[in-house]
């Protein structure tokens, strides 16, 4: 292997460790944005419900604004990849908490038999 080939693997291994490095502290942050995500004050300014009074904690319910989470989430993506200027990454990144939140209620409601 010349010096250049072993510059230009060098070069590679470093850019697959920058990768590694920034997926992990992605999937940090949205844990961790997770586990404090509180529904009553996040869910509304993510999505359009006005209030969340009147939504028990369902099955139902809770599959619904999964959904409408999941929505949300396609339509940043597709602002992320079209380079939109209303794209926004920290909205983005909410999303993802709050849809990783949601989906964790939604098993232990499914797993406690329909209730929280």
């Amino acid at each position: 292997m010349s010096g250049r080939e072993s510059h230009v693997e060098n070069g590679r291994r470093g850019a697959e460790r920058v990768a590694r490095a920034a997926s992990h502290a992605i999937s940090e942050t949205i844990r961790a944005g997770a586990e404090t995500y509180d529904r009553v004050r996040d869910l509304p300014r993510l999505t359009r419900i006005d209030t969340l009074s009147g939504l028990a904690d369902t099955a139902e319910n809770v599959a619904n604004i999964v959904a409408r989470l999941e929505r949300a989430l396609r339509a940043e993506r597709n602002r992320a990849r079209s380079g939109h200027w209303t794209y926004d990454l920290n909205r983005h990144i909410a999303l993802r908490q709050a849809h990783c939140a949601e989906t964790a209620r939604l098993a232990a409601i499914r797993a406690a038999g329909g209730r929280l």
